[in-house]
Parts: C-alpha cells; sequence; structure tokens
C-alpha cells in the first residue's frame, strides 16, 4: 500500500526524500553527527583519537554526543522537507507513552537474562552498586548513563524508526519502510565485534529487533514508545548486569548484580562476544513479541484504512519531492 502515513497526516507544502536517498542520507547523518561530536570529546580527553572511548566519562560523552546526529536529522526533516516533529512520530502523549515503553523494555531485557541465567548462561562475578563500599560514587555514573542510553536510544530510533521508515512507507507501504530500515540498522552493527558466529547472530537479531520495534512504533502511531523501549534495553543490560550492549562493554560497576558470562554455555545461548542480543533467547523474545503485535494488529477500524500494524494510517494523494 503507496502513501502511507504513520505518524500524522501530510501537507500538501512537504517534500518527501527519495527512497535511495534516503538509505544514503542516515548514514551520512549518522557520520556527520559523531564527527561533530567527536572533535571536542577527543580535544577534552573523553575519547581517543582511534575513536575509543576513555573510561566511562567517554562512554557518557558518546552517548550523549548522538544528540548531534538527531540534531542533523531534524535539521533535514524540518529545513528540507518542511515537516514537522509530529510527522517523524513525536506527538501526542509523549510522557506516557515513553514511559510505558520504557518499562516494557525493562520487562523484555529481565526475561531475556533471566531466561538465559535460569539455562546456566551466567556466573555472578562481582556485587552490584549496593554492594560497594561508596554506594554514592558507584550510583553516579549508572544514573548518568541513564540519561545517556535515553539520548543514544532516542537518537537511532529518531534516525530509523521515525525519518528513515517513515520517508519510506509514504511511498512504498509499511512493508518496505520496516524491512529496508531494519536491514540498514543492522549493518551498521556489523562491525561491532570480530566476524564470528555470534556476530552473524547478533546482527540478524538486531535487524529483527528493528521488525519489532518498527511496528511497536506504526501500531502507536507514535516514536515515544520505541524510544523508551530501546534506551531502557540498552541502560539496563550494559548498567544493571555489566553485560555486552552489542558487543560493547561498560567499565563501571552495575547495578543489580556483575554478571559472567560462562564459557562452558554454548554461545547460542548466552550470545558469546556480543552479549544477549547475539543468542537465540534474544530471538525468541522479538519472534513472539512481533507476532504478538501483528495479531493485535489485524483488527480494521470501519471505514479507516490501516497499515499491517493495525495503525490508521492516511493515504491520500500527496506531491512527489526530492
Amino acid at each position: 500500500m503507496a502513501g502511507i502515513e504513520l505518524y500524522a497526516s501530510r501537507s500538501s507544502r512537504y517534500r518527501r526524500t527519495w527512497t535511495a536517498a534516503a538509505m544514503v542520507l542516515a548514514i551520512v547523518f549518522i557520520v556527520l553527527g559523531q564527527t561533530v561530536a567527536a572533535v571536542p570529546g577527543i580535544v577534552f580527553g573523553f575519547m581517543s583519537p582511534a575513536g575509543g572511548m576513555i573510561g566511562w566519562q567517554g562512554t557518557a560523552y558518546t552517548l550523549f554526543g548522538f544528540a548531534a546526529i538527531a540534531g542533523v536529522t531534524v535539521a533535514w526533516v524540518t529545513l528540507f522537507e518542511r515537516r514537522g516533529l509530529a510527522s517523524i512520530g513525536f506527538n501526542g502523549s509523549g510522557p506516557k507513552r515513553f514511559l510505558r515503553g520504557y518499562a516494557v523494555g525493562l520487562a523484555f531485557l529481565l526475561g531475556v537474562v533471566g531466561v538465559i541465567a535460569a539455562l546456566g548462561g551466567y556466573s555472578v562475578e562481582g556485587a552490584g552498586a549496593f554492594g560497594s563500599t561508596n554506594v554514592v560514587a558507584a550510583l553516579a555514573p549508572i544514573v548518568v548513563l541513564l540519561l545517556g542510553f535515553i539520548v543514544q536510544g532516542s537518537t537511532e530510533e529518531i534516525v530509523t524508526r521515525g525519518w528513515l521508515m517513515s520517508v519510506i512507507a509514504s511511498r512504498h507501504g509499511l512493508a518496505w519502510g520496516l524491512g529496508l530500515s531494519s536491514i540498514l540498522f543492522g549493518l551498521l552493527h556489523a562491525a561491532n565485534i570480530s566476524p564470528s558466529p555470534e556476530l552473524l547472530t547478533g546482527v540478524l537479531n538486531v535487524v529483527l529487533f528493528g521488525v519489532f520495534i518498527g511496528l511497536y512504533a506504526a501500531r502507536e502511531g507514535s516514536l515515544w514508545g520505541a524510544c523508551g523501549w530501546h534506551a531502557a534495553w540498552n541502560w539496563l543490560l550494559g548498567l544493571g548486569f555489566g553485560l555486552e550492549v552489542s558487543g560493547q562493554v561498560i567499565e563501571t560497576t552495575p547495578l543489580v548484580v556483575d554478571l559472567a558470562t560462562r564459557s562452558e554455555t554454548p554461545w547460542w545461548i548466552t550470545g558469546g562476544a556480543f552479549g544477549p542480543e547475539g543468542g537465540v533467547v534474544t530471538t525468541a523474545f522479538l519472534l513472539v513479541g512481533s507476532a504478538v503485535l501483528l495479531w493485535r494488529g489485524r483488527t480494521r477500524d470501519h471505514g479507516v484504512a490501516t497499515s499491517a500494524a493495525g495503525v490508521a494510517v492516511s493515504t491520500e494523494a500527496t506531491p512527489t519531492g526530492a
């Protein structure tokens, strides 16, 4: 179904970026934003010239630096496409949808870690922040990084599900928007660790996550919940249990408990070096979540066209843009 508007109705003054150009521009936005943020990070000692993060402060700076990517994307939407933020999903009931998405993201992550632990995938390597001799000092980076992951997770949602998916869906329908944005999102994680079976599984799971969270956003008709879900998952994964976030490790005392992956447990359960996102437990959770969203989206309102995820959409004719 062509002409689907996921988040807001379309004005005759809007420009619509071509699909091929949008795929390239998404990468340009990310590279440009990261470059802008990296320069002061290197100058002030938060990052190495090679791009590595120095301590948890470097991690925090990098996460907050994602705001530059969001800024570049929003500038394109508002200045070139002549659209408002509602058109990329920042519409009504923002706090409520964000907090609900955050709670669901925490629940998903707790479920994944709990199942892997029940299968013997983890051993306890150390106590959490509340078992530290200096609780305040241990909690400080956890709180700062919570805010950082809100910026980072929301930025990735703005680029992929807020802008890219909606642009493609407006021309070719939700299926194409979901598929292409999710594949690009997965490929952006393809160099996180050395080539290995867990990297392959991890990238496929990231693609599947893109499908799931895209359905979540489309069903709500909003990006707020997807931002909350993404931020909660990354934060609790890295800061709650000290596990790898898509292959990246945060060097600080975790909030709950410091878990270590047991080498005798098969990598396809634990995810190996990629972390839980590289294992089949995450695959199962995302498949079930996607199936539930699709099943709930089958209901159609009388006289209202709906997308595959069950969100009301606009199918009015619109002008072709650049």
